[in-house]
């Protein structure tokens, strides 16, 4: 069975997932770090390069190859999920937001190569490598991610990004499906 049959067997299977179906499927794909290695490619001055493994309706896998910039807090709009580090070291900063507030710090926590972590519904996080070696990891998201909101903590502001955007603000004006303005404190 190829890599791609595996992944396409296990996740197809799945229908409005729960978040321990979500971790069990993560689990049981044994992917590993070579399998990974083909579509990993250089993050050009983003916090990392993500590559869209499979995705239906109910979920989307992807691969993410860090550099050493770290994302912006974001959250992944109606979605959950899980992340599973596949090569180096994390450090993940967790937020709460109040309704109209900007995010506030709660806990950083260091993931070691082969943790797996869970990214809630409207949870707010950020993540950037801990150490020198690199930064792999893998994302099982269901449903698959629309409407994430990206922060930008120093603007005071927030912004509802493209699929095509990633965790950080965007480069390009058609990346701001909506923009968010805060008071400051």
């Amino acid at each position: 069975m190829t890599f791609y049959e595996r992944i396409k067997k296990i996740l197809d299977g799945l229908s409005s997932p729960s978040a321990q179906e979500l971790r069990n499927a993560l689990e049981t794909l044994e992917i590993e770090y070579e399998e990974l290695v083909p579509f990993l490619q250089t993050p050009e001055g983003q916090p990392y390069y993500r590559r869209l493994l499979y995705q239906n309706d109910q979920v989307e896998l992807l691969v993410m190859n860090w550099s050493d910039i770290e994302c912006a807090p974001h959250d992944h709009g109606l979605s959950k999920g899980w992340i599973q580090m596949m090569e180096g070291n994390s450090m993940n900063t967790v937020y709460k937001v109040e309704d109209g507030q900007l995010p506030k710090q709660l806990f950083d926590k260091i993931h070691h190569k082969g943790a797996f972590f869970f990214a809630p519904k409207y949870g707010v996080h950020k993540m950037k490598r801990e150490g020198a070696d690199s930064l792999v990891t893998l994302h099982l998201y269901s449903p698959p991610i629309q409407g994430m909101k990206v922060y930008d903590l120093k603007k005071c502001a927030a912004c509802i990004v493209s699929e095509d955007c990633g965790a950080w603000w965007p480069d390009h004006q058609r990346q701001k499906l909506k923009e968010i303005t805060f008071e400051q404190d």
